[in-house]
């Protein structure tokens, strides 16, 4: 069998500069959109070790100890499985006192503005650390979605409690409204 030999023809001069500059600058085109593409997915870190992100930036002030956040949220382990979530139901309200929630919870609802959408990812140091809490296992980082809808100061809502129950022990208004079981649950956290 022989062998046919095809003459190439000669690359021109510069060819070869301009096929390499065209693929560092299409390397480099792939790489800014794959940073713009995961911006938006980088954790900001406070100084105790809460990692957040900022999905919807909220308006107005932020909440204090002094206060009491109605909340959306769902809460996973590390592998994805949730185990709270109030998401499709009734907004939670959570009183924001030192020790009411975990920590990290707490520190990351102080950090948002009515209406705003976060993501909290809680080290164990700053959520049940090494004891765990039922289907939490021990030294598990939370993750939580979390939405605050709005927050009263808790002599506020402690004093419209007190007005509703007024309003039910004298025949008031039927139904009597409110949170299910009339108290607040604790939510993450919470006793």
């Amino acid at each position: 069998m022989s062998v046919t030999a095809v003459p190439l023809r000669p690359i021109r001069k510069g060819s070869v500069l301009k096929l390499w500059l065209g693929l560092i600058l299409l390397s480099l085109l792939a790489a800014g959109v794959a940073w713009a593409g995961t911006a938006h997915q980088v954790l900001q870190k406070t100084a105790s070790g809460l990692q957040y992100r900022v999905i919807k930036e909220g308006e107005g002030a932020s909440p204090t100890s002094t206060d009491i956040a109605l909340v959306i949220y769902t809460g996973r382990l590390s592998d994805g499985t949730i185990f709270d979530s109030n998401e499709g139901r009734q907004p939670t309200p959570m009183p924001l006192a030192d020790g009411a929630l975990v920590k990290g919870f707490t520190e990351g609802l102080k950090l948002m503005r009515k209406g705003a959408k976060y993501q909290f990812r809680i080290p164990p140091e700053l959520g049940y650390g090494s004891e765990g809490q039922g289907a939490i296992p021990p030294n598990s980082t939370l993750e939580f979605d979390v939405e605050l809808l709005e927050f009263l100061p808790e002599a506020t809502v402690r004093q419209m409690m007190m007005q509703q129950q007024m309003q039910q022990m004298q025949g008031g208004a039927p139904g009597g409204g409110g949170a299910p079981g009339g108290g607040m649950p604790g939510g993450p956290g919470g006793e």
